[in-house]
């Protein structure tokens, strides 16, 4: 059920029925796919018992109310410890919750558990945890995709219709398109990163899954005290080419770009963007900012908590070490000079658009993947599209666009910080679209 049908289910039956059935799908699903870390049955109960008792009492506090929802696993939750995916957290129980947990329960939602997560949050491919691989529904032998990749496969299982994550460098809309839900980040900082670890404070983004762009909607109107202003009537959209970015499966590119130009937008091809010569640089760009800071985050867990650490997490934040104040800021003065480049774009269209991910979800273990002719890195490829708007703190939406090779591939949609109005009709039109084939 989309989270419509279930509110409704909730109100025609009980919370309690549909935590029931939400816990079974769960232990029937999680020893195959690993989506949860840790599943709270005994708090989703009593959650759920609350949620039947304030409306039985004519208390209704919205289309969350009784439904399950899950949170990833760098979120607090007071009394369940958090782990960030990783052997060196085990132990740290918070005593309070953080803000989106505060809001998902002012809501009315049953947070059913903690999901599975790259550890650290520090990879795209969501196969080093100290808690086990998330494996892609659609084909267990694929990767999810991380970091979030847990809440991605809970909604795309059907365990639960909603899903917190968070988003540094595209750890939600990544695991949204390989899995084949919508993943939302909005405009940094609209969502409260209080009581969430951090990666890179300057990029990270809390954002959610859900099955459709509606339900999105939804769980962000509980979540963010910023108002979306609706946006209809037509919209000029910014094709992308994701080859000036980044190399892109000519299949994945065809299949995106022609839904893109059925939506019935004024879509316009952009050129030369972005302006420096080589497409990486903007990868560079990123990684150097997102690699002193997730230094600088985990610098205390580099002594003696080393063995713990994955050898391939522990690898990526010892690079960091070697970044030097001089290259940090270098890099973030490129990232303005990026900024306003997208500014200057979104002066020109209201929308812009590209695939979310250039090539289809890899074998979990897999590091190397050929794209046109090249061997490529897995993580950089995974993150190649997604990351520049990280720089830009961007609102992005990935919706699903299709299938390649049986698998799925999707459309992300990107607007200037604020216009999540904007963002969510666009989103609206090219979900029916594709709905539609």
């Amino acid at each position: 059920m989309n989270l419509t049908e279930l509110t409704r289910a909730i109100r025609e039956t009980s919370a309690r029925e549909v935590t029931e059935t939400t816990l079974r799908r769960i232990h029937e699903l999680n020893p195959t796919l690993n989506a949860f870390a840790l599943v709270d049955d005994d708090g989703a109960r009593a959650a759920a018992r609350v949620a039947d008792e304030q409306l039985a009492s004519g208390i209704d506090l919205g289309p969350l109310h009784g439904v399950p929802v899950a949170v990833k696993d760098l979120v607090d939750m007071a009394g369940l410890p958090t782990s960030c995916g990783s052997a060196t957290s085990f132990g740290s129980t918070p005593t309070e919750d953080a803000e989106v947990v505060r809001r998902l329960r002012a809501a009315g939602a049953v947070i059913v558990g903690k999901t599975t997560l790259h550890e650290f949050a520090y990879g795209a491919t969501g196969d080093r945890s100290v808690h086990g691989v998330s494996r892609n529904p659609v084909d267990p032998s694929r990767m999810s995709g991380g970091s979030s990749g847990g809440s991605a496969v809970a909604v795309a299982a059907g365990m639960v219709p909603l899903a917190l994550g968070t988003d540094t460098a595209g750890s939600i809309r990544v695991p949204a398109a390989l899995c084949g839900v919508v993943g939302f980040k909005p405009s940094y900082d609209a969502i409260s990163s209080a009581g969430v670890y951090p990666l890179a404070p300057s990029l990270d983004h809390v954002g959610l899954f859900a099955a459709t762009t509606e339900d999105a909607l939804t769980g962000y109107q509980a979540l963010s005290d910023r108002p979306v202003t609706p946006r209809p009537g037509r919209f000029a959209v910014g094709w992308i080419p994701p080859a000036s970015i980044a190399r892109t499966d000519p299949r994945i590119e065809e299949l995106t770009r022609q839904l893109v130009h059925r939506i019935g937008a004024d879509v316009g091809v952009v050129r030369g963007f972005p302006e420096w010569e080589r497409p990486d640089t903007l990868f560079e760009i990123f990684s150097t900012l997102q690699g002193r800071e997730a230094f600088r985050v985990h610098e205390h867990h580099l002594g003696a908590d080393r063995d713990l650490i994955d050898p391939e997490v522990l690898a990526r934040l010892d690079l960091g070490r070697e970044i030097s104040a001089g290259r940090y800021a270098e890099a973030d003065a490129a990232r303005q000079e990026f900024r306003t480049m997208v500014d200057e774009l979104l002066s020109t269209y209201d929308v812009l658009a590209l695939p979310t991910v250039p090539i289809v979800a890899p074998q979990v273990g897999e590091r190397s993947v050929s794209v046109t002719g090249a061997d490529l890195e897995v993580r950089s490829a995974l993150l190649s599209l997604t990351s520049p708007w990280n720089l830009t703190g961007s609102p992005a939406i990935s919706v699903p666009a299709g299938r390649v090779d049986g698998l799925p591939v999707a459309v992300q949609l990107i607007t200037a910080p604020g216009d999540e109005g904007l963002l969510f009709a666009a989103a609206r039109t090219l979900e029916t679209a594709a709905l539609a084939e």
